[in-house]
């Protein structure tokens, strides 16, 4: 796994296809490592930013520079360019004790491209298809997430992903695996349990 340095390293290189590769090489999201490379910088950004959390290190001056980079790069239809590099970046933001405008602007970009049964589609146009892969890894990202789950149809998406797991491809389906919400969450009138 990466160290502090050899973050920065990377970013001040601008090497963020590179970065982004590191950072994911041996986690199940590297299945949707592909799904982030028209936003290789932000992506990059709120990999490192996740980084850092898990190397606990919240008084490093990269993820100031970080948190900066995620917030400038945030369009004015409160996503980050596509569906799934949003999800990254809500996540990221969030680890970092983030709240306010610029998380709910992202939550709201989500929830109005969700589409009726449940799922995202895979570029940020709501008319366009679903696309599981995607939806998965944005399920991956925020399950656990309070604010992500009021503002979604939350119960819509986790029905869609009981009822169509058969027919996802493998990656899909092992995102969706590792997605799965821990504890209990009521789905149309039923208590599910998930292992924690």
């Amino acid at each position: 796994m990466m160290t502090v340095r050899q973050m920065q390293r990377l970013w001040d290189s601008r090497r963020y296809t590179r970065l982004v590769e590191e950072l994911t090489a041996q986690r199940v999201e590297g299945l949707a490592a592909g799904e982030l490379a028209s936003r290789a910088s932000v992506a990059a950004a709120a990999w490192s930013l996740i980084r850092l959390e898990e190397l606990n290190q919240p008084q490093a001056q990269l993820g100031r520079t970080l948190i900066r980079a995620i917030l400038a790069c945030q369009e004015a239809d409160g996503g980050w360019g596509d569906v799934a590099v949003t999800a990254l970046c809500l996540r990221a933001l969030s680890l970092w004790q983030g709240q306010g405008n610029a998380i709910e602007r992202g939550l709201n970009y989500l929830a109005q491209l969700q589409q009726p049964e449940g799922i995202w589609p895979k570029i940020p146009i709501r008319r366009m298809a679903a696309d599981p892969l995607v939806s998965a890894f944005v399920m991956l990202q925020l399950s656990d997430h309070e604010g992500f789950r009021a503002a979604v149809d939350f119960n819509a998406a986790v029905n869609w992903f009981r009822t169509h797991a058969p027919e996802m491809d493998a990656a899909a389906r092992t995102l969706w695996a590792h997605a799965r919400p821990r504890g209990s969450f009521a789905v149309q009138g039923t208590l599910f349990q998930t292992a924690n």
